[in-house]
């Protein structure tokens, strides 16, 4: 069975891509596809998240074994994880995290099956527009979430309080109040 999955970037509104995908072919084979088809470069960590219909993250699909074994949660490999293994309906959504530190991704949804076609390797068969730069100068990074920060905090017309206008009998009863120092 092949997949199409639909790419979108919510920072470049005209940036899309499509890539076909064998079912049994794994998570990294998908992952080297994306990568290519927006030349990026393979040497950084990157995860794949499925996603509830809100695009809440669910499972996720790790490049390389983080060593977190005191989670309660299955450890995905994308070289060992067949996408038929977690991925079988239309409508499927993933987010695909390529750069951790900033958590900036792609958004993905599988948009169609094709049950009698096969694959032997991922391919792009659509590409629309320049996909976002891959690493972004951090401090330009900062500032733009400050603006976006302080846009949201203008949006909910609420007031900054600082420690001065704090006042700890406020609060009433209930509430202790331990002085750590």
């Amino acid at each position: 069975m092949v997949y199409r999955f639909k790419l979108v970037s919510d920072e470049v509104s005209n940036f899309a891509r499509e890539i076909e995908i064998d079912s049994e072919n794994t998570f990294l084979q998908l992952r080297n596809a994306i990568l290519d088809s927006v030349n990026y470069s393979k040497d950084e960590l990157d995860s794949f998240f499925l996603c509830d219909e809100d695009w809440q993250k669910q499972e996720e699909i790790t490049l390389e074994d983080m060593g977190d074994s005191l989670s309660d949660r299955d450890l995905w490999l994308m070289d060992d994880t067949p996408l038929s293994e977690l991925i079988e309906d239309e409508g499927q959504r993933m987010i695909f995290v390529y750069d951790y530190l900033t958590e900036r991704s792609f958004f993905m949804e599988l948009k169609e099956l094709y049950p009698s076609r096969h694959l032997s390797e991922p391919v792009c068969t659509f590409k629309k527009g320049n996909a976002p730069k891959q690493m972004v100068d951090l401090d330009e990074f900062d500032k733009k979430i400050d603006i976006k920060a302080q846009e949201k905090l203008e949006d909910l017309d609420l007031d900054v309080f600082s420690n001065e206008d704090f006042n700890d009998e406020e609060l009433g009863e209930g509430f202790d109040i331990m002085d750590l120092s």
